[in-house]
């Protein structure tokens, strides 16, 4: 059996660019793509904390240590620059894989800097 599970995410971003006429995509500082796993032309949900907006689309390298997060084409119409957004991908893993598995988490200061990674979320209590 196959589970699809959080693979790696960029936890609340900040939109810096929105470029309705280039390719769709969401361009990525490509430090922020290594560092959470996530690969060139992967798939990846956004989810917008400013506005409530989720739509897919896939990921596209930036300059590295530019803190570069550009929504491109139809994605740029479902942000405003200065949003904040987590970026997250999926992945299907069987069994065997997830007794090992652990996400990339990558949380992100104000400027796109990072405060802190982890590959666990604490248990959310009341």
């Amino acid at each position: 059996m196959q589970s699809t599970l959080l693979k790696g995410k960029l936890h609340m971003a900040r939109v810096t660019q929105a470029e309705l006429w280039y390719d769709g995509s969401c361009a990525i500082d490509s430090d922020l793509v290594a560092l959470a796993g996530l690969r060139e032309f992967e798939r990846i949900d956004i989810y917008n904390v400013d506005n409530g907006e989720r739509f897919t689309t896939y990921v596209i390298l930036a300059e590295a240590g530019s803190k570069t997060i550009s929504m491109n084409g139809a994605a740029a119409r479902k942000v405003q620059v200065g949003d904040r957004v987590i970026i997250a991908a999926y992945a299907q893993f069987d069994d065997a894989e997830l007794e090992a598995f652990k996400p990339k988490l990558v949380y992100l200061g104000e400027d796109n800097t990072i405060d802190r990674t982890a590959n666990t979320i604490a248990i959310q209590k009341d």
